[in-house]
């Protein structure tokens, strides 16, 4: 697969203060405005404040950078190898859960979730980049540990909410590697790769179907 998009790699061994890696999906741009216009009407509703995440940078996180044990080569070089070595099926994502959630130092991130079969398939890609990471010298924790989310707004600490939303969906046809700057929310794409679309079934052509059946035998004669 290609990379679509490069930055200078640094060194294995240096990662600046503040700079962070991740791997990621993003929705479309249809996805992005209904997510933004669900989370303006639970704002309403419920009366929350906080800092929202601007919606060119929602993101759904699928894993994070490992940790480096054996790297041999600079840090994002080995990153974009890992994403280009992952083979995995595209899929279609649905978000149909709004909460807040129970957040740690005084920040509760308002976030939508994915449902039962998008986080499957989200696992199953999570897991594919982690293995291909660990083969570059970097080793992710806890991978099945994932409830995917994409997260909309933090702000301060108030009780956990939750609340059905009508799903949003999107076609995950690829998936990033992101570099992100503590306090910020913003990110700078590293690299995107592509995902495999999954094969269309078959055409059944009934006619000929029917004339390859084999000859029935004649039924006797009724008395």
């Amino acid at each position: 697969m290609e990379v679509q998009a490069i930055s200078t790699p640094s060194p294995a061994a240096e990662l600046p203060a503040g700079i962070d890696y991740f791997f990621a999906v993003r929705p479309d741009d249809q996805a992005r405005s209904a997510i933004a216009a669900a989370a303006a009407r639970f704002r309403k509703a419920q009366r929350i404040s906080g800092v929202p995440v601007p919606v060119e940078s929602l993101h759904l996180l699928l894993c994070p950078m490992g940790r480096t044990e054996l790297l041999h080569q600079p840090l994002e070089q080995a990153l974009l190898a890992a994403g280009a070595a992952v083979q995995s099926e595209g899929f279609v994502a649905a978000l149909d859960t709004a909460m807040r959630c129970l957040g740690k130092g005084g920040q509760f991130p308002f976030v939508v979730c994915a449902d039962a079969a998008t986080s499957r398939s989200a696992l199953a890609l999570r897991k594919a980049i982690a293995e291909a990471q660990r083969k570059v010298g970097l080793h992710v924790g806890a991978v099945s540990s994932f409830h995917p989310h994409v997260a909309l707004q933090f702000g301060p600490a108030i009780d956990a909410i939750e609340e059905s939303i009508t799903p949003i969906q999107w076609h995950v046809r690829e998936f990033l590697l992101l570099r992100s700057f503590f306090g910020q929310s913003r990110h700078q794409l590293i690299g995107c790769w592509p995902l495999a679309s999954k094969p269309e079934p078959e055409a059944i052509d009934m006619l000929a179907e029917l004339a390859n059946l084999p000859d029935l035998p004649d039924l006797p004669d009724a008395y």
